[in-house]
């Protein structure tokens, strides 16, 4: 005789997370859902980096993508894809995705905070002056000046807030000071005042149209496009 009790029962399907190997799977996913197949594709962990677009060099993207849905890969393809329409391309579905909580950033020392660097920074932060005064009218804001041990490629970098958009700071690599010297250190720290500029009169922090006039006002280059993480509200990457 049958059990009315189990006439009930309904099966049960346990999900389970996936295990991904995100070197193998995001190149894969990228390519399936159109990747341009000319655009060199390398995969890295940054802190602050989700995507670096250069025509050179290719894309950098972070492999806490390989956890994403496929909307969210393709908004990074279609950012890829942009070109000089880049900075119109809607960047929310992948700025929103938290790719730290499946790939965390390698532990390491990100900054460089010795003594021997104090004069550094003060001259960092005196050319900071200098610059706002004679492009900005003085009406950007004093912020801190950082120097970061990681960056290998990138020159430096704009932080923000994310419940804000508040200015955090600027970062300058160490190794781009070392390599290429103050002359190039005050370009780059412009290049990222300009990107301060965006933020602090509510524009769209990019690469696009008013960015490109902006510096070009200012008198430097639109260099590679990047997309930087947001901070939350404690100061650190999410």
């Amino acid at each position: 005789m049958p059990d009315a009790r189990r006439a009930d029962l309904v099966p049960v399907q346990l999900e389970f997370p996936i295990e991904r190997d995100p070197d193998v799977d995001l190149p894969n996913r990228l390519r399936h859902l159109g990747w341009p197949p000319h655009l060199r594709l390398t995969l890295q962990s940054n802190r602050t980096v989700l995507i670096s677009v250069h025509p050179r060099t290719g894309a950098r993207v972070h492999r806490g993508f390989a956890y994403a849905p496929d909307g969210v890969l393709q908004a990074l393809i279609q950012y890829a894809k942009g070109g000089k329409r880049r900075g119109r391309v809607d960047a929310r579905p992948f700025l929103e995705f938290p790719v730290h909580d499946f790939v965390p950033t390698p532990a390491g020392r990100a900054r460089s905070d010795r003594e021997s660097d104090r004069p550094v920074l003060e001259r960092l932060q005196a050319m900071h002056g200098v610059l706002n005064a004679r492009h900005f009218e003085g009406q950007l804001q004093s912020i801190r000046i950082a120097l970061s041990l990681r960056m290998r490629r990138r020159l430096g970098e704009l932080r923000l807030e994310r419940r804000s958009n508040r200015v955090t700071e600027i970062v300058i690599g160490v190794r781009h000071l070392r390599r290429d010297g103050w002359r190039e250190v005050e370009l780059t720290l412009l290049h990222e005042m300009v990107h301060q500029w965006q933020a602090e009169t509510g524009r769209p922090v990019d690469h696009g149209p008013e960015f490109r006039r902006k510096a070009s006002e200012v008198g430097i280059e639109a260099r590679a496009a990047r997309i930087h993480r947001l901070l939350d509200g404690s100061g650190r990457s999410s």
